[in-house]
């Protein structure tokens, strides 16, 4: 493999974590704003069975939903790590990135403890009864 060839794959990796990253973004905002969209439950015949009315039952299904959300990819981060780390076979640039899977798994864990602490922060600031 030439050195031109080495750039080119190095370029191509980053280009599709980006790639995967912006997507990841996405859908989480996607999620986001179909979980905070107010939308009544309707039985059979019409009536409203269920209606979230308040701002606190809104951000206490984000906070439930944030928190699953990232420590789900933060369990996937560190899978990948332990797989890369167990097949590196003595390889520094494959332990490294390794090392670079755990402590995205270990930001992502962090952020799913942070999320609630930020949802209520956030809460006490709208004034939510």
């Amino acid at each position: 493999m030439n050195r031109t060839t080495k750039h080119r794959t190095t370029v191509n990796r980053s280009t599709g974590m980006r790639v995967a990253a912006g997507l990841a973004l996405t859908a989480a905002v996607a999620v986001l704003i179909v979980l905070a969209t107010p939308v009544p439950a309707l039985a059979a015949d019409g009536t409203i069975l269920a209606a979230p009315n308040k701002l606190g039952d809104i951000l206490s299904n984000v906070r439930s939903w944030l928190m699953t959300i990232l420590a789900g990819i933060a369990t996937v981060f560190l899978t990948i790590g332990g797989i890369r780390y167990l097949m590196a076979g003595g390889d520094p640039a494959e332990v490294e990135r390794a090392k670079s899977a755990f402590k995205s798994a270990g930001i992502g864990y962090a952020l799913a403890i942070i999320a609630p602490v930020i949802l209520t922060i956030l809460d006490q600031i709208v004034g939510t009864p």
